[in-house]
């Protein structure tokens, strides 16, 4: 046994131990072994009395090392002197926009720190007055209450609570009873309690050793739990009536501190009464210990309780901070990663991260969406009158579509996993039953872009739920890479899937700009705006492995017309037309391979394939890619990286860490100042396909230019719109939750009619909001010399924006009716393609 315990603690500092003892115990019996007579007939008992103080007074000093130092794992680890000197609250990070708005908190527990000084003292009288009245005479155990409570006991009465202010605080700040503090000893029920007493006990002398009386306080009110996801006393201040800690009045600090009681017995919002009750008592209490006057307690014992509840909902609702939940996802997920690499818990170490959105533009951004996905859903709710939108190719109505969406649903999982006993004609009528019964629930009204409360069943709500468009749209500073704007959806709370990043979607001929900054920028072909390609058909035999057969296809994209002009077009118009069979013949020249490596290169980063329909978008891309691609065009053929995180401080605001973008070269600058040019044809040629653009006529004011790019893909079943300013690069997307939800027709589901007025709208208000600093005007001109041509073959005569119509360029040379995009449409296997 000794050499084990040698072992354990290190046999210098036992053999210290032992000498201490031995010399100990020498001068006890010198002491008194010569102050008791050996003749006298109680010689024995004495001896025998202090011989039992002795071994109990060792044996508690034992007790004591074993729960101090864990011995043998029989007690638990106890807090070590850096925690206690150091002790550690988790307090929330709070995420910031760069315009310095608080949009969003991490947290495990929402918790925001307080000095001594903002505490209101009303809240401290209280606390003592009904926790720990000799709060300032003792130093973190109250012998006279413990003492008070083992009467109590014996007398066959209440126990009381023995515990000090200082122990309530060692217990919550150091979770001294959590499982993984217990030790084998833990597992014996009234052990148990015994070693947690004695844990809170030593800590407490211990905190009352390291920290002044009011420091305690402060660390106590910043701490405990007052419910309702509320931690720390400035929180609780805020949701219960908001307020700051110090503003608050006697009777509400009353009921603050009646909560430590019992958080969910004495909760105001859900216990009123019996709070009103705890209220008035802990007022009582504070009489009592004359903090407070008997006539005062009286008349404020008559007030009610007058909440002013103010949630901080950073997760979802309909505040204003839901707005920046989506984004929030992202920065939530970097700050995961960044955390993990330094050493740092973004939900507990109270850091300041500093984003990069602008709270103004977040805004903008926002309430855009919001006006024309209405008028949008509209327009697809009068489209479709009182059919179902789910269609098959062929344009037929899916069977059993709502009920195979329901079985993928958490609620009918739940559903079969409660019927599964039972027989299969039982079980299948039992779910039915519960997926049809109607109750009231919150939906999502589309609107006017609230809640609501309605009667539906599951199967209801899926119905209305499914005929809702989705969108989402992002805007980027190109040279910074700073985000300024991101919309991941109508509404966070009903639509958590994020369709910037996380939704990824066909691009269409969103995609067909990388295939002319292909041709531009190799070497190989060397070609220019003005250069000429005819429209005329164009196919190509691919050979495809199905079912272990090799089997041969002919694709022969088609235009939107169904026909050709047999035209010659310069790349520029045929970009701006978005003419799939000049698009396809440029694939062609140039190699399928050469298109995805050139993708790759200004930013796509999902997995693409090297067939002849690249250039027509058939593969799944994200938002956020796509603009960050955008984006090396006006930043002089430079990819840098987006940006979420600006920097990051801790808790008093000084930095820790600040996040440069990273930028390479990726095309010339000649190129992309040809590819802005190239994109600025979309608005500027006859029959663009951006030209839609015009009908916000609010932003073509002092010489302003914007280039951009639409897609709509297969059926209209994604809508897009890429625009790019002399300030930003901005993306949109819209389209059905599933992908054969769509309009019937071109017309009103191209991406020029679906996500182009999303774009349009934003930049109106980005424009017209002066705080935000960006003026309207012309791209900046290039800073070196362009050797290509790109002038010689502008059109003679430029479109103005002068009706609200799109077809301003109505031009029959080339059968294209100036307001439909060129798209085709794009099938599962991408190089076998149709047109409607």
């Amino acid at each position: 046994m000794y050499t084990l315990l040698g072992k354990i603690v290190g046999q210098q500092r036992l053999n210290q131990w032992t000498n201490g003892y031995e010399t100990y115990k020498n001068l006890f019996w010198q002491k008194y072994y010569e102050r008791v007579d050996v003749n006298s007939p109680y010689y024995r008992a004495v001896v025998k009395a202090w011989k039992v103080l002795l071994y109990g007074i060792s044996g508690l000093a034992f007790y004591i090392f074993c729960v101090e130092t864990n011995f043998l794992w029989l007690c638990g680890s106890m807090p070590s002197v850096e925690d206690l000197q150091n002790p550690k609250v988790a307090q929330a990070s709070e995420i910031y926009s760069i315009d310095g708005k608080l949009i969003g908190k991490l947290y495990t527990e929402n918790r925001t720190p307080v000095d001594y000084d903002s505490i209101s003292p009303h809240l401290i009288k209280a606390l003592i007055a009904t926790e720990d009245a000799r709060f300032y005479e003792h130093s973190g155990i109250d012998s006279r209450a413990l003492m008070g409570v083992a009467f109590g006991i014996l007398q066959g009465g209440e126990r009381g609570g023995g515990s000090t202010i200082t122990q309530q605080l060692a217990k919550k700040l150091f979770r001294t009873r959590r499982k993984s503090a217990r030790g084998l000893l833990g597992n014996v029920p009234l052990v148990r309690t015994l070693v947690y007493k004695t844990k809170e006990w030593l800590t407490a002398i211990r905190l009352e050793r390291n920290f002044s009386k009011e420091e305690i306080l402060t660390m106590y009110f910043n701490t405990v739990d007052y419910a309702n996801n509320t931690y720390g006393i400035k929180t609780a201040a805020r949701y219960y009536f908001n307020k700051s800690s110090y503003e608050l009045s006697v009777q509400e600090a009353a009921v603050l501190v009646g909560l430590q009681k019992g958080t969910t017995l004495y909760n105001p919002v859900k216990n009123y009464d019996r709070s009103l009750t705890r209220r008035n008592t802990v007022m009582s209490q504070m009489v009592k210990y004359g903090y407070l006057k008997s006539s005062s307690a009286d008349s404020l014992a008559k007030l009610p309780i007058e909440l002013r509840l103010t949630p901080e909902r950073f997760n979802e609702g309909d505040d204003e901070y839901a707005i920046y939940q989506y984004f929030n996802g992202a920065v939530e997920k970097f700050m995961e990663k960044w955390g993990e690499e330094n050493d740092y818990d973004p939900y507990t170490d109270g850091l300041k991260i500093r984003t990069t959105i602008d709270s103004r533009m977040q805004k903008h951004a926002v309430a855009a969406v919001a006006e024309r996905m209405r008028m949008l859903q509209q327009t697809f709710e009068n489209h479709w009158l009182n059919q179902n939108p789910w269609r098959d190719e062929n344009g037929a109505e899916i069977p059993n579509f709502l009920n195979d969406v329901a079985k993928r649903t958490d609620r009918y999982k739940a559903l079969y996993k409660r019927f599964a006993k039972l027989p299969e004609a039982v079980q299948k009528d039992s779910i039915l039953y519960y997926m049809n019964k109607k109750d009231t629930m919150t939906i999502y009204d589309w609107k006017t872009g609230r809640e609501k409360k309605v009667v539906m069943s599951s199967i209801d709500s899926l119905n209305y739920y499914k005929r809702i468009l989705r969108a989402g749209m992002m805007a980027m500073d190109p040279y910074t890479g700073q985000i300024k704007a991101w919309v991941g959806g109508l509404n966070y709370k009903f639509f958590k899937y994020d369709a910037v990043e996380q939704g990824k979607r066909q691009p269409g001929s969103t995609f067909k700009p990388f295939v002319y900054c292909a041709a531009i920028d190799s070497s190989a072909f060397d070609m220019a705006p003005c250069d000429k390609m005819v429209d005329e058909p164009f196919q190509i035999e691919v050979k495809e492995r199905i079912k272990g057969r090799d089997t041969v296809k002919v694709w022969r994209p088609k235009n939107s017309t169904g026909g050709f002009s047999y035209q010659e077009l310069t790349l520029r118009r045929a970009l701006a037309r978005s003419i799939n069979s000049v698009t396809a013949h440029l694939t062609n020249k140039i190699g399928a391979q050469s298109v995805v490596n050139y993708a790759h290169k200004l930013g796509i980063t999902t997995p693409l394939k090297a067939v002849p329909s690249i250039g027509l978008g058939p593969f799944d891309v994200s938002l956020y890619d796509m603009v960050a691609s955008y984006a090396v065009f006006p930043n002089n053929g430079r990819h840098t990286d987006p940006v979420v995180v600006a920097r990051i401080e801790d808790f008093n605001g000084t930095p820790i860490e600040e996040f440069a973008p990273e930028s390479k070269q990726v095309i010339s600058e000649e190129s992309a100042f040809l590819m802005v040019h190239m994109l600025k044809g979309g608005i500027e040629e006859p029959g663009g396909t951006s030209q839609n653009i015009w009908t916000f006529g609010g932003l073509f004011k002092q010489g302003f230019e914007i280039g951009g790019k639409t897609g709509t893909t297969s059926n209209n079943s994604d809508g897009w719109f890429m625009g790019v300013t002399k300030d930003l690069v901005v993306g949109a997307w819209v389209g059905g939750d599933d992908r054969s939800i769509h309009f019937r027709s071109t017309n009103l589901g191209e991406g020029a009619k679906t996500a182009l007025p999303l774009v349009g709208r934003f930049l109106e208000k980005v424009y017209d909001d002066a705080s935000i600093g960006y003026k309207r005007g012309p791209f900046p001109k290039p800073k070196i010399t362009i050797l290509k041509s790109y002038r010689d073959c502008l059109p003679s005569s430029p479109i103005e924006p002068e009706s609200d119509s799109t077809n301003v360029a109505d031009d029959s040379l080339y059968l294209l009716p100036p307001t439909i995009d060129s798209e085709i449409e794009i099938p599962d296997v991408p190089v076998d393609t149709t047109n409607s």
